[in-house]
């Protein structure tokens, strides 16, 4: 049964065999709209082209897309794709003569343009993790793990099969390998079609050079592989099938990348000898002089010249429009759309899954854990700058006594105990900015859904970063301090500074769930803490505060933690011990209650309980507002 398994899985999944789509696209539009600049109190909004009336075929083979910066490369990828948001594209693209399915995207493989990879693991589970959340559950595992050697023997990775990706504090893999690596990830799946978006990105010209000779021997084999690429040398050249050609969104030319030279012999640019074809069609496209000076333009008529360098484009499109290639893709491109069923829905983007929530959540739950663990400076770093901070605050705060010095030592070291813990959970910030891409790209290619990300980040934020450095500060803080020396006392305290980071973390990751840069994100938390620290009730006695600021002390995260340590250290001490009652000065406070009712903090057992409901319920809604946010980031652009 298991030799069964395994043969059908290679027939559907092995290189060799699987045979590319035919991708067509017809009449392909796409613009957005651009916020200009402010008239009078309303924005003004324009509209801006990025494809124009794009048609064409692109058949099992390496299919490049050429053009100059800002031509529009990327985007008309991310088009064939069905990774460009649906508003504002007309058209539509079919494979193999039928409508682009919703979940094309989730189908077919796409390689970004930087790279997307967990840098801590190795080759080898890289390839793991996504065979066992893209391949189907009912492929078992040893058929998953064959699947993967041979994707590695396929690659080329043997030797660094075993070894770490890298990171900015790891060192790991070549670049090309860490692009083959990339393009693994997707051929997990043997997709119908491979898009890749400038592959040779960061490559030198030798390493470009194998990457591209190693998607040719894959194009050879029957695949269909999509790929833009801005500038690529001869030898590069030479290995594409098909090459269409774009300038500013039009199409200049699409068809035979061998025929390319010959079709603008025709129109009049004749190619230099030894000069590489890519840099002659973009000095074509760009009008650049040299190229000008070949075709039939007057040399020393300057006007002439310049006219020519501004209606480059139009006639480049104007001579595509009017060539036999042009009416000959038409035709085809006719017969494809009338086999086609009729289909009047617009372009959705739907996401679907080949594995189950748990099997998801298990593997991103253990990974992510293993990410955490082989980095230090999240690991490590984070208990030793917390265990540094707690031998600082206890060798200040060392032996607090019980007299009139011991009220303000103690009310202070809980403070900044507590505001620590809040400007300790900063760091957070980047739990979700840091893996962006990362998680985008991932997330619309099926791996998981957003609860399974984002459960596995939580918890391992959690435990990881927030629970073992609490539980370390309050062990070395509070027998150094000599704060109340009771077994319930000690671990009330542990929960309420561990409950306090929870919050803080909760708070910061509602704040940077949805951007982009953590010294925003930072700058956002540091003000909410600040603000937040006033109304804490050291600051300010917070029953003297006006009635229409009053209301802001509930938003206070370091207010609810003071509160509850608070009442959990003085409740019951005695700071007039030993002296008698008549040479106690007026005013003295000498029980702990006393010193609580003059805070305003309530200390009975609501009292001090109710601090931590509140935290618990801050923490919740601050968590929703993170999840909601991750949930409708925008994942298309």
């Amino acid at each position: 049964m298991e030799l069964q398994q395994t043969n059908t899985v290679k027939s559907q999944c092995a290189g060799t065999l699987q045979q590319g789509a035919t991708v067509s696209f017809h009449n392909i539009h796409y613009k957005v709209t651009q916020a200009g600049g402010c008239l009078c109190w309303r924005k003004k909004k324009t509209t801006k082209d990025i494809l124009i009336d794009l048609n064409g075929i692109m058949k099992p083979g390496l299919n490049a897309i050429m053009g100059a910066t800002g031509s529009g490369k990327s985007s008309f990828l991310d088009v064939l794709a069905a990774r460009k948001d649906p508003a504002g594209l007309s058209g539509e693209v079919l494979i193999d003569g039928a409508p682009q399915p919703a979940n094309f995207k989730c189908l077919s493989g796409y390689v970004v343009q930087d790279d997307v990879v967990m840098g801590t693991l190795t080759v080898r589970e890289n390839f793991s993790f996504s065979a066992a959340l893209r391949l189907p559950s009912s492929v078992s595992q040893a058929v998953k793990e064959q699947k993967v050697s041979q994707l590695i023997q396929e690659l080329g990775l043997n030797r660094v099969a075993d070894s770490r990706v890298g990171t900015q504090l790891i060192r790991g893999i070549s670049g090309g390998e860490r692009k083959r690596t990339n393009i693994g990830m997707e051929l997990i799946i043997d997709p119908p079609v491979l898009f890749l978006d400038e592959p040779t990105t960061g490559l030198d010209a030798s390493t470009a050079n194998s990457v591209l000779m190693l998607l040719k021997r894959m194009a050879n084999s029957g695949r269909t592989i999509i790929l833009s690429i801005h500038q690529p040398r001869y030898s590069i050249y030479r290995l594409f099938d098909s090459l269409t050609l774009l300038v500013n969104g039009r199409q200049v030319y699409h068809g035979l990348a061998h025929s390319a030279l010959d079709y603008f012999s025709e129109i009049g640019y004749i190619c230099e000898p030894h000069n590489n074809p890519a840099d002659f069609f973009l000095d074509v496209i760009n009008g650049d002089s040299a190229a000008i000076a070949l075709c039939s333009v007057d040399r020393e008529d300057s006007d002439s010249v310049l006219k020519s360098r501004q209606g480059i484009e139009d006639k480049l499109v104007e001579e595509y429009r009017n060539c036999p290639d042009f009416k000959r893709t038409k035709a085809e491109l006719e017969k494809i759309a009338q086999g086609k069923a009729a289909s009047h829905s617009t372009p959705s983007r739907t996401i679907t899954y080949n594995t189950g929530f748990l099997t998801q959540f298990r593997w991103v739950l253990k990974r992510t854990f293993r990410n955490l663990l082989l980095n230090p400076q999240t690991s490590i770093a984070q208990v030793a700058v917390t265990l540094f901070l707690a031998l600082v605050v206890g060798a200040i705060f060392f032996n607090v006594q019980e007299d009139q010095s011991g009220i303000q030592n103690r009310f202070g070291a809980l403070f900044f105990i507590t505001v620590n813990q809040c400007f300790s959970s900063l760091s957070s910030a980047e739990l979700f900015i840091a893996e962006r891409k990362l998680f985008i790209h991932e997330y619309i290619s099926g791996y998981y859904r957003v609860s399974v990300y984002f459960l596995s980040k939580i918890l391992s934020d959690i435990l990881t970063l927030r629970t073992i450095p609490a539980m370390v500060f309050s062990c070395v803080a509070y027998f150094m301090i000599g704060l109340k020396p009771t077994i319930e006392a000690f671990f009330l305290f542990m929960f309420t500074v561990t409950l306090v980071a929870y919050t803080a973390t909760a708070m910061a990751l509602a704040i940077s769930a949805d951007q982009t840069v953590v010294a925003i994100a930072n700058i956002f938390m540091t003000i909410a803490c600040v603000f937040m620290m006033i109304f804490a009730g050291l600051l300010v006695n917070l029953p003297s505060i006006v009635s229409w600021l009053a209301w802001l002390k509930y938003l206070s995260i370091p207010r609810y933690g003071l509160g509850a340590l608070q009442v959990n250290e003085f409740y019951g001490l005695d700071f007039c011990r030993g002296l008698n009652s008549s040479s106690v000065p007026p005013g003295t406070i000498c029980r702990g209650q006393d010193f609580l009712d003059e805070q305003g903090v309530e200390y009975s057992a609501w009292g001090f309980w109710q601090n931590h409901v509140a935290l618990g319920v801050m923490t919740m809604c601050f968590l929703t507002i993170a999840y909601l946010k991750l949930r409708f980031i925008r994942k298309f652009t």
